[in-house]
């Protein structure tokens, strides 16, 4: 762990990261209240939010991938995060004239920039982040994601209650210009330039190619969407869990959600601390976290007991932790660079999908029953176990960090 702490580009795009997760908490939570304080708490207004945050990923998560193959990483996360607090002037200056109207699109802006930034993070830590510490570097940042999920909502309520919708958009504004800033000191990551650029549509169609041409990356494709269908369906309906199997009021719903946070918390810390163990046995992680899942599904909504539930929400996040940074992991290690966006961009978009596809039909499952809601929800998550068991490690990409890292 030590080494890992001592290399400056995981550094400074972890700490990064953390300012961006403080404002998009902020963001979710002062455009959440503000909105429905203008529309009279109107729960379209309120879907549309929600809506604007998940379309950019599918209309720019390929696109974004593709450029982010061709950008350099460096410029692309400092420009991404100086234009989201370009934006977000602007987008203060019409709220404070009375264009409440505008701060829907601070969500846009903000969805449509992580499609170009996230994917050259990535590219980051493939070049400058030796191979044996990824799995650490990755589960540390999902710990300061899962840190968020716990705070974020009482940081983001607790500025704009106090302070409004103005000073949360000033926020805003600080904690994406000091990510850029900090960005600065990130060593030069320049992209080979001596081959002209094709045309972008090719270059996407090649990604497609790259992943249906990759056993493992079709797999992670196929389990994404399984996994994002399975999610889909039960989100929705822990509300209903909560009342009708527990016989708790609808606000208990958030002590569940907490714990699940807690869970994250927790097995990012698990597996970054046994990182090594983790890469070394992957191929047998993942097809048992999502057998697990599947488990902790059907007991989940066969229980009666708070506590019962409430640990099993716990250690559902501990295990999701692991899924996602064992694929996190793969990614980064198994794809080549040039590979690495538009990688990203063709297979974020299934779990995204499948989340959607997922709620639309989890209401029709639940006029049947809860039962046969998570039921199927399970059997999703069975299907992607079984599917995992056909991964394999390979060392298809080629992994040479850099020494400036370290400097």
């Amino acid at each position: 762990m030590p080494p890992l702490f001592r290399n400056r580009v995981f550094l400074i795009v972890a700490g990064a990261d953390l300012l961006q997760q403080i404002g998009i908490w902020v963001r979710n939570m002062a455009l959440l209240f503000y909105i429905m304080e203008q529309t009279g708490n109107n729960p379209t207004a309120v879907a549309l939010l929600t809506a604007l945050e998940y379309l950019p990923i599918f209309v720019f998560s390929m696109i974004g991938g593709t450029l982010a193959d061709r950008w350099n990483p460096k410029k692309t996360v400092i420009i991404g995060d100086s234009l989201s607090a370009v934006s977000i002037v602007v987008i203060l200056g019409l709220v404070s004239a009375g264009w409440w109207q505008a701060a829907f699109a601070a969500t846009v802006v903000s969805a449509v920039v992580s499609q170009f930034s996230q994917p050259s993070s990535s590219v980051l830590f493939k070049r400058h982040v030796p191979e044996e510490l990824i799995g650490a570097a990755i589960g540390i940042t999902q710990s300061q994601m899962a840190i968020f999920m716990i705070g974020g909502p009482i940081l983001g309520t607790l500025i704009y209650s106090r302070l409004g919708i103005e000073a949360s958009l000033g926020v805003l504004i600080a904690v994406f210009a000091l990510a850029a800033l900090i960005q600065l000191a990130l060593p030069s990551s320049p992209r080979d330039t001596s081959p002209a650029p094709s045309p972008l549509l090719r270059d996407m169609r090649e990604g497609i190619r790259y992943v249906a041409g990759k056993p493992n990356l079709r797999l992670t494709a196929v389990m994404f969407l399984l996994v994002g269908c399975a999610t889909g369906i039960t989100q929705p309906l822990d509300v209903f869990v909560t009342m009708e199997r527990l016989g708790l009021a609808k606000e208990a719903v958030q002590w569940f959600e907490a714990l699940a946070g807690v869970g994250l918390l927790a097995g990012g810390i698990i597996a970054a601390v046994f990182s090594g163990i983790v890469d070394r046995h992957r191929s047998l992680i993942i097809p048992l976290a999502l057998m697990a899942l599947s488990i902790g599904t059907v007991i989940e909504v066969l229980s009666l007991w708070p506590v019962l539930t409430g640990s099993v929400r716990f250690l559902l996040g501990i295990i999701m932790t692991f899924f996602q940074i064992v694929f996190g992991a793969l990614i980064i290690k198994e794809v080549d660079e040039a590979y690495i966006g538009r990688t990203n961009g063709a297979i974020v978009p299934l779990m995204m999908g499948g989340i959607l596809i997922g709620s639309a039909i989890s209401g029709l499952l639940a006029e049947i029953s809860l039962f046969a809601a998570y039921g199927v929800s399970a059997a999703l998550t069975a299907a992607g176990a079984a599917l995992a068991t056909r991964l394999r490690t390979t060392d298809a990409a080629k992994h040479t960090p850099t020494h400036a890292e370290n400097a």
